[in-house]
């Protein structure tokens, strides 16, 4: 009975940390609602409103499912580090764009290496060993996308060097749940 309250209650406050960060994005999303009330310079039309509302729901309902698939928090931070860096490319490109404007086409390349770094996620069955390789890959597209901006005469390398370290550090929480998973069942 003693075991049974003890789980009982680690599922209560586990649960609290899966509801917190909803909490949080629907606050955020409510800011913007909040400050165009009070008269703020902020001017959000609805599609501003469903397109950050998608933001975030995408990475929250993924990281979901990456609670659900692995219990290793290296795994699970490796889940984190790789979303936010996806968040990240993704709200600074549709925000003011990361080369020129927001309308500017060579941004779609940022675009490409988020669907590197899905499709990558997708072929390794979202196993950690396989995320570690799709999340270096995904790094080594992210710093081509330098190259082809100097290329093009825009110096990018500091913005996509830091979206580079995301992928890179989770590309490394991967490879450490990997081993934590590999010496947990014995085989070394």
């Amino acid at each position: 009975m003693t075991m049974q309250a003890e789980n009982g209650g680690g599922r209560r406050g586990a649960s609290w940390w899966r509801v917190l960060p909803w909490v949080g994005a629907s606050a955020l999303l409510a800011a913007p609602a909040v400050a165009m009330r009070l008269g703020a310079d902020v001017d959000w039309t609805a599609f501003d409103f469903i397109v950050a509302g998608v933001m975030l729901a995408v990475p929250l309902t993924v990281f979901e499912l990456a609670l659900r698939t692995s219990g290793s928090l290296a795994y699970r931070a490796g889940a984190v580090v790789a979303l936010g860096t996806a968040f990240l490319i993704t709200w600074s490109n549709l925000a003011v764009g990361i080369i020129g404007s927001e309308n500017d086409p060579i941004n779609l390349m940022f675009f490409g290496v988020i669907f590197i770094a899905i499709a990558g996620s997708f072929l390794a069955s979202f196993r950690a060993r396989g995320l570690a390789i799709a999340m270096t890959v995904t790094a080594a597209a992210q710093a081509g996308t330098a190259v082809v901006a100097l290329i093009g005469g825009h110096f990018t390398f500091v913005i996509v060097g830091v979206f580079t370290i995301g992928w890179l550090m989770s590309a490394w929480l991967f490879r450490r749940a990997a081993a934590e998973q590999t010496w947990a069942s014995g085989d070394a």
